[in-house]
């Protein structure tokens, strides 16, 4: 049987303009010429002519958070309790690996505006136009256009975002992992920011991240190529890197099609 594997995750690049100013990732990159001076520090009497053509290893040295790139959310993001409870939040080492492995369910909404606040209804909707229903640990992948975007600084206001009541209708069907293609699971903090001056409502800050603060979840962000998925009949794979008590750990998420 043929298998097919789609790529969903991201480059983690150098100066790319798709984050805010604070979090862009930074690379600095040694070649094997560079790298040859440093492999002769380990063997105090070498020199470039005992290495293949005067050359060594090629390093790389990062300065990133641990949300850059394709990333996993745990709960210990959102708040440091979960469950609706005084339940500690799982932090990502603590992430079941049971949730990262599973069937997917594509769920396009790039037929919202940039800004839209998807309730439960618009997933009711979407669930049912693909004639499916949602059974425990499927991981629920929402495209809403904004990877069009990816690489340029309209990025961060892109695409629709889950309110809290869509994000629990999710988490009640047993939902443990959802991911997104924008860069936040909510709407864009920008034009959040811009509705709280207005109506000054503490209720729609960050709401479907916090929505956790009641059920535990994580979500993936910045995700690609989820317009190439079906809407159903794939295996998702997302283990996050293992980051001790940290808050999201780097994904190579892929689609598994068989």
């Amino acid at each position: 049987m043929a298998r097919k594997i789609i790529d969903l995750s991201i480059a983690i690049e150098s100066g790319l303009p798709s984050d805010p100013e604070m979090m862009i990732p930074k690379i600095e990159y040694w070649d094997h010429q560079k790298g040859a001076e440093s492999m002769c520090t380990f063997f105090p009497t070498a020199t470039r002519r005992d290495l293949p053509k005067g050359l060594g290893w090629a390093i790389e040295f990062l300065q990133l958070s641990t949300h850059s790139g394709t990333h996993l959310d745990a709960p210990w993001h959102y708040h440091p309790t979960m469950d609706g409870d005084d339940t500690r939040a799982l932090t990502i080492d603590e992430v079941p690996l049971e949730w990262c492995f599973g069937d997917g369910v594509m769920l396009d909404l790039s037929d919202k505006p940039d800004g839209y606040l998807v309730r439960p209804d618009d997933l009711e909707a979407a669930v049912a136009k693909i004639g499916y229903k949602i059974k425990p640990l499927d991981i629920v992948l929402v495209y809403t256009g904004a990877s069009r975007f990816w690489g340029r600084p309209e990025y961060l206001i892109k695409g629709c975002g889950m309110g809290r009541e869509a994000t629990l209708w999710l988490l009640d069907q047993g939902v443990k992992i959802t991911g997104t293609d924008a860069w936040s699971w909510d709407r864009p903090l920008p034009l959040i920011a811009g509705e709280f001056e207005k109506t000054k409502d503490p209720s729609i800050i960050w709401e479907g991240h916090f929505a956790s603060i009641e059920k535990g979840y994580c979500h993936m962000e910045k995700l690609a190529n989820l317009d190439q998925l079906p809407p159903t009949g794939f295996k998702v794979a997302c283990f996050p890197v293992k980051i001790k008590a940290a808050s999201a750990g780097w994904v190579r998420a892929v689609a598994i099609i068989d």
